[in-house]
């Protein structure tokens, strides 16, 4: 590991708030940060004090219970232009939120100076110089972020230079060079930080460079570890990549590489084992579907498919994945579709604790079988408790704890409102059960139903609660004759499970995956 430590700075509650379909409360913004906090991350970014009241409610509730590791930064701009700092309702704002840390942006683009701000160069160097010195006088840490530097670099390279320099002398501790629109490429990268890196040093200044990059080409994480490479010592980004647009650099990623392939130490090896939960966790505050395929912490990302992979895998791990997945919180896993051999049907079910035998002709059969069900519009890929289950019942001394003998469900409009009702007969060991319920649609009245019906006789059945609940058309040209998928998330405290149905009846592939999930829970009760 390099003597080299790489200060990591977080802003997913302001930048990473400003993507599409992400929007945090208040609350939200105070558990991300504590999270943060835990894990070692240098500076939290909390938002932009003055432009909503969630963000003032976070800076005071931080002011009162204050970050035990990070230290908290207040977003804001450079003074408007002909005004002066004591009068900046901006300034005013970053100075009552008592964040320890000011976040200035200022133009570091002549084009977006005359263009945008509609002033001159002379008076933009004077608004980042007079602002980062007010800031300073009130003994608070600047980090200055150049807006558009890498494009204002490209147009004129000695103005570009001459706003961070501005930055510097008036004392700012870090000067941040940031690729506002996305479009740098790599080598531009490299060029604008070791440009501003040397003329700090000529300079005689001790202020640091930063890097922050948008992923507007997909290279966000890439620019960012090449601003790394050629001399920043801080990178800024978000959790997941969430951002404006298409998103900014992704600490996750960031970090991992860092110290994963660079060598370069940034946070803790402790907290790198809590990236996974810690992705997840964000994903799930913000209420956004963590992508399977994202690296490092994605399901998918250490997952093995085609059946010549998993046969490699299973010879040796590191066969066809570039690291250990614990090593980010994450694990390996055997996917099963068409495309699978015994073997991945093996190391299936060895996870499950149920071991099978290569040889043994019922392993080929649930081979082929598993194919068929495939071809059928079957896919246990996302469904592990509905693989287990058609594992489990082909065990010899497996029985079903019960079978759906009938069922009906029936919807109404009743006046203004929509009511449903679902009726049901279970076979429990030879007595029937014949129960009916409502819902607030035909699934959910089918699924209490079910649960009216089976859980005075199974008492995990208890607080087993639907999570979610997913449709897929697989031939959309049959119309609404098309076969269906269902999939659906169950959940019992922190557990969750997901099953699968298929038919070309929408209720009855609900039904079919509704009971593998409460099977899925009899054969393997939380503890």
């Amino acid at each position: 590991m390099s003597a080299r430590k790489i200060v990591v700075y977080d802003t997913t509650l302001r930048d990473g708030a400003q993507g599409p379909a992400v929007s945090f409360s208040a609350a939200d913004k105070e558990r991300i940060a504590r999270l943060l906090d835990g894990l070692g991350f240098d500076y939290v970014e909390g938002g932009f004090p003055g432009s909503n009241p969630k963000d003032e409610e976070l800076f005071a509730r931080l002011a009162e219970e204050p970050l035990e590791h990070a230290r908290l930064a207040a977003f804001g701009a450079t003074r408007r232009a002909g005004g002066s700092c004591e009068d900046d309702a901006n300034l005013k704002a970053l100075a009552q939120s008592n964040a320890p840390v000011w976040t200035l942006v200022g133009k570091s683009d002549a084009w977006q100076v005359a263009t945008v701000l509609q002033t001159t160069n002379n008076e933009n160097l004077a608004m980042v110089e007079d602002s980062v010195a007010y800031a300073v006088g009130l003994d608070r840490e600047v980090i200055f972020d150049a807006e558009h530097f890498f494009d204002g670099f490209a147009r004129d390279a000695e103005y570009a230079t001459e706003v961070c320099l501005s930055a510097a002398r008036a004392g700012a501790s870090w000067v941040v060079l940031c690729d506002t629109n996305g479009g740098s490429m790599p080598s531009a990268i490299r060029a604008g930080v070791e440009a501003i890196r040397d003329a700090l040093r000529e300079m005689g200044s001790s202020a640091r460079v930063g890097i922050h990059t948008h992923n507007d080409c997909e290279l966000a994480v890439a620019n960012t570890l090449e601003g790394v490479v050629a001399g920043a010592d801080m990178v800024q980004g978000t959790i997941n990549g969430y951002g404006e647009r298409c998103g900014n650099a992704n600490l996750v990623s960031v970090v991992s590489n860092l110290a994963l392939k660079l060598g370069i130490e940034a946070l803790p090896d402790t907290s790198l084992a809590q990236f996974t939960e810690l992705s997840r966790t964000v994903a799930e505050i913000a209420n956004l579907a963590l992508p399977l395929q994202q690296p490092f912490v994605g399901y998918g990302a250490f997952a093995h498919k085609g059946g010549q992979h998993v046969a490699a895998v299973l010879r040796h791990k590191d066969a066809y994945q570039h690291i250990d997945p614990g090593v980010v919180g994450n694990e390996a896993r055997v996917l099963v579709s068409e495309l699978s051999g015994r073997g991945n049907v093996l190391a299936k079910a060895r996870e499950f604790g149920l071991e099978l035998d290569r040889d043994d002709p019922q392993t080929r059969w649930l081979v082929n079988h598993l194919k068929e069900l495939e071809h059928q519009g079957y896919s246990y890929e996302a469904a592990d408790a509905s693989f287990e289950m058609l594992v489990r019942r082909l065990q010899p001394d497996y029985a079903a704890p019960w079978t759906v003998a009938d069922f009906t469900t029936q919807v109404r409009k009743n006046g203004g409102s929509v009511h449903a009702e679902a009726t049901v007969k279970v076979d429990v060991g030879g007595t029937v059960y014949h129960t009916a319920a409502s819902g607030n649609g035909p699934v959910n009245a089918l699924d209490a139903a079910l649960r009216k019906a089976l859980s005075p006789r199974f008492p995990a059945l208890e607080d087993v609660s639907l999570h979610d609940y997913k449709v897929r058309i697989l031939n959309g040209d049959a119309g609404t004759a098309a076969t269906t998928r269902v999939l659906v998330e169950s959940g019992k405290g922190t557990r969750r499970w997901t099953t699968v149905g298929c038919s070309s009846n929408i209720i009855e592939a609900s039904l079919l995956a509704l009971v593998d999930s409460l099977e899925y829970i009899v054969s393997r009760p939380v503890e």
